[in-house]
């Protein structure tokens, strides 16, 4: 449950605005003996070591050698061995990425903040900054972070415009790799042949595939237990894995977001006309057996689990779904065989996907932190290596964790690592260590990057980046319920077609009008 500002402040005023961790004792934001921070330039490093620190969430992906923890791990044992920063946590929790926020909201209402909170929930980000207890950041920006850093993040200036307050900001993003979550389509290679068919190109195209899919026994079972097309649509159409944005984007528009029309105003992409073509044509597709019932229910991962247990012929994702979760239909069946495939097109040969914004949550540090200097020392080191694939981080994170050695040569072969790899960047306080939106080349495997890349146009990035308007932050989210459970209803249950125009009008009168005429007005006006 958020919490307006006005009770914030009357709960810090109670609460004497101390920050303190879970003991009630005040926290330090410098070296534990007192002293002022001191980095030996010689040593590259603070001696004596000085502490940092945030508050962390454990979700169910992270995966740990035995005897460490998000607290104690490989890189926390780096950044005080390598740069004298030792990162406390205050307190972690174990949980969703909800409960997590939910958590970072009770704390923020005790005033109890660590030096620095990171965090990918748009929402708590808003929260956060509008508390009041963290310091304008564009200027230690400009002070203190790398060249490398800072080239970064020039890459899309768009990216600091939902941190802005009257011309400062107040969040560091979280920078992203270009088109990181942009989809394309996964298809089961391997039925194809088997059906002696070819991968669609047009929406036509794949209504035969898909039917051939659910009718024509690709799995060789002898039973009618097969979907054609695994879709996530709990959060909506508009999502990172088993996206359908792209059945959208065939008829002129991405749902759940503001895009560019060509009188070029920005528009809400679920109320335009070619919504309603999207939403009659998967309702067909649910009707005929090629989509699931429950996909109205599936979450992303939920999604993905229909394609790898063998139960769908195609999903949609990012490039990145090889090697997660795509590898556990390979790795059970070695039969299988999965390949990339571009978006295919509409009736009058349009394509259109969702795009992504290079940003991927945001650094805020508190107002009390003494020395912020510290954290850019930390995350500079990650940009100035990790993201550059150089020096020490030339091939990964940690030896025998991301990646080790064999016959001489470095190589991430899961089978040749502790646990089939383990992930070190999810250790870092910034998620994914650092990244440099322009380099996602470099990490598309070269037989899907042609796929990915040779549809750029399709791509459509949300176009209002800045911070929630006025009836963003009062009707935002009965909108979002009321097209979610008039979309669920309208494909997956009994609900006519015919209610789109009734969903419109009702969006337009509960706050999407007053909306539409904010955004303008911000688009006008320049972020």
């Amino acid at each position: 449950m958020k919490m307006n500002v006005l009770l914030l402040a009357a709960l810090l005023a109670l609460s004497g605005c101390s920050f303190a961790g879970s003991s009630g004792q005040s926290v330090p934001t410098a070296s534990p003996d007192g002293q002022e921070p001191k980095f030996d330039i010689k040593l590259g490093k603070y001696d004596p070591p000085v502490d940092l620190y945030t508050v962390g969430s454990v979700n169910p992906n992270l995966i740990f050698k035995k005897g460490e923890s998000l607290e104690h791990n490989v890189h926390t044992i780096w950044a005080e061995d390598r740069l004298g920063i030792r990162i406390r946590y205050l307190w972690t929790i174990s949980g969703t990425s909800e409960t997590y926020a939910n958590k970072l909201r009770l704390e923020l209402a005790k005033g109890n903040m660590p030096d620095v909170v990171t965090t990918r929930d748009a929402d708590i980000i808003q929260e956060l900054i509008d508390s009041g207890q963290f310091m304008e950041v564009g200027s230690l920006f400009e002070q203190y972070a790398s060249d490398t850093w800072k080239k970064a993040v020039a890459e899309d200036s768009s990216v600091w415009n939902a941190f802005m307050r009257n011309g400062s900001k107040y969040a560091i993003p979280i920078m992203d790799y270009e088109y990181n979550s942009d989809p394309l389509l996964w298809i089961r290679q391997d039925w194809l042949d088997k059906l002696h068919m070819t991968a669609p190109r047009t929406l036509e195209e794949l209504e035969k595939v898909m039917d051939a899919f659910v009718n024509g026994d690709p799995d060789g079972n002898g039973a009618k237990d097969t979907y054609g097309l695994s879709v996530a649509f709990r959060n909506g159409p508009n999502t990172w894995m088993g996206d359908s944005s792209w059945i959208f984007g065939a008829f002129g528009t991405v749902p759940e977001q503001w895009n560019r029309m060509s009188d070029g105003t920005l528009q809400y992409g679920s109320v335009q006309p070619g919504a309603e073509q999207a939403v009659s044509l998967m309702k067909h597709w649910v009707q005929q057996g090629y989509l699931s019932g429950d996909s109205a229910w599936l979450d992303e991962e939920g999604a993905a689990n229909l394609f790898v247990s063998g139960k769908a012929g195609i999903i949609a994702g990012p490039y990145w779904m090889r090697g997660w979760p795509l590898s556990s239909l390979t790795d059970a069946d070695p039969e299988a065989r999965i390949r990339a495939v571009a978006i295919p097109s509409g009736p009058d040969g349009t394509v259109m996907r969702r795009g992504t914004l290079p940003v991927n949550g945001a650094i805020l540090i508190n107002k009390k932190m003494k020395h912020p200097e510290i954290f850019f020392t930390y995350q500079n080191y990650l940009f100035d290596y990790y993201a550059t694939s150089t020096g020490e981080f030339a091939n990964g994170l940690a030896e025998g964790y991301d990646w080790t050695m064999i016959d001489g040569k470095p190589t991430i072969n899961p089978s040749a690592l502790p646990l089939g790899g383990i992930r070190v960047a999810s250790y870092t306080l910034t998620f994914d260590g650092a990244r440099i939106p322009s380099e996602v080349v470099k990490e598309i495997p070269v037989d899907i990057a042609p796929v990915l890349l040779a549809q750029k146009e399709a791509s459509r990035k949300e176009q209002f980046t800045g911070p929630p308007t006025k009836t963003m932050k009062s009707s935002g989210e009965l909108l979002k319920k009321l097209e979610q459970k008039s979309f669920q209803k309208m494909i997956f249950a009994d609900s006519g077609i015919g209610e789109f125009n009734e969903f419109v009008e009702k969006w337009q009168a509960y706050g999407g009008l007053a909306e539409t005429s904010e955004i303008n007005a911000w688009d006008r006006s320049g972020p």
